[in-house]
């Protein structure tokens, strides 16, 4: 099998971790993309291994019958969806069975849960990165290349309606950042060259900033008004933080004057679902950005910067309520271990990679923490990404 070589018919076996599905020729194993469980396809091979080929299905010989038309014309091309050929219904049966797999191999637990859908399906996204192709239009890069494709001319159709199309719309959209927030960027013209952008919709509407920017942009989570740095972390979907936040409250239930941590805190948005509950709030974040502005959102918490396992020697030695929001590489053996002999009554791991949270809740098995509730969100539709919350009690 070499790379650019056309196989098949090939019968594409279960959807995989990643978004690919899982097919084997002649013994070896292939990753399918832009296929469906049960189908027969013409495979066209992108990258080979020593332990396994990856693949396009570029002609659906038996197409299965969840199969749908994109609604995007450069669907395949970007890198930017790989489920727009999938009814969104089975879109979300696909991400189940994914987590529920993941749950079972690295955990040991039986997950019969559902995948939650979350509107808006398209039309969703407040972040993006785009870049420029050599012509100046902004667009994104193909699956696993420096390709760029171009953005169809109504736009992304994930992105938000205010989300701006093209580059010269900068200009204007970025006119109100103050001087003392732009950094360089008032000294740059922003189409000079082929560049990679920031989208951000935001308070302040949708504009585009250049990585690195020192720009802050507001976010509105319920009653509480969050100030966000523009090139830092923001959940893509717009009602992501709002379904997070009731999900974590669901489940820890938090009573007035209970200890509370928040790991992994950013700038601050369970911290303050805590506080305005009553809680006495502690947060670690390795970001010391996020930490300042962290202060600035929830000024009631008391916060700590840097990492997460070294820091918690720093807090109180019990707490009452933990979440964890780590980054899709998951918290890992030794905050986990660390987060249990805080004793808590409760604890909230909010997770977007489901290998990453299936190993940790077996780390947290270990020290006498089981999950009592496991949800799962659709809050990256057309995508293999799925959001989770897990509930864990001693």
């Amino acid at each position: 099998m070499q790379v650019g070589e056309l196989i098949g018919p090939v019968d594409v076996g279960p959807i995989a971790h990643g978004g690919h599905c899982v097919a084997r020729v002649d013994g070896q194993v292939v990753f399918v993309r832009h296929a469906l469980p049960g189908e027969l396809v013409q495979v066209r091979v992108r990258d080979v291994t020593r332990r396994f080929a990856r693949g396009d299905a570029v002609e659906i010989v038996r197409p299965a019958d969840e199969r749908v038309s994109p609604p995007c014309p450069v669907a395949g091309e970007c890198g930017g969806c790989d489920f727009q050929h999938v009814a969104p219904a089975f879109q979300l049966e696909l991400k189940r069975r994914v987590l529920a797999e993941q749950l079972q191999r690295l955990a040991g637990i039986v997950w019969d849960g559902v995948v939650e859908p979350v509107d808006p399906l398209l039309g969703s996204r407040y972040r993006m990165r785009f870049v420029t192709d050599a012509d100046g239009r902004l667009g994104l890069r193909a699956h696993r290349s420096h390709e760029v494709v171009p953005l169809p001319s109504e736009g992304c159709r994930l992105a938000h309606a205010s989300m701006p199309r093209r580059v010269r719309e900068m200009a204007t959209d970025s006119a109100d950042v103050t001087p003392g927030e732009r950094g360089g960027e008032q000294n740059r013209s922003p189409f000079d060259e082929p560049a990679e952008y920031l989208g951000v919709v935001s308070a302040e509407g949708g504009r585009l900033f250049r990585p690195g920017t020192d720009a802050l942009v507001t976010q509105q989570v319920g009653e509480r008004t969050f100030t966000v740095a523009a090139d830092g972390f923001w959940q893509a979907h717009v009602a992501a933080p709002e379904v997070l936040t009731a999900a974590v409250l669901d489940g820890l239930r938090p009573e007035p004057d209970e200890r509370a941590f928040d790991l992994y805190c950013g700038v601050g948005v369970f911290a303050g679902a805590l506080a305005d509950a009553g809680c006495q709030v502690w947060g670690v974040e390795g970001n010391k950005a996020a930490i300042a502005l962290a202060r600035r959102n929830v000024p009631q918490a008391r916060f700590q910067v840097g990492d997460v396992a070294r820091t918690l020697s720093r807090l109180p030695g019990r707490a009452d309520l933990v979440v964890l929001d780590p980054p899709r590489t998951g918290a890992g053996k030794a905050v986990m271990a660390a987060v249990a002999r805080l004793r808590p009554r409760a604890v909230a791991y909010v997770a977007c990679d489901p290998a990453a949270l299936a190993r940790d809740l077996g780390f947290a098995a270990e020290h006498g923490y089981r999950a009592s509730s496991i949800r799962a969100f659709d809050l990256f539709g057309m995508t293999h990404h799925l959001e989770a919350v897990a509930i864990l009690y001693r």
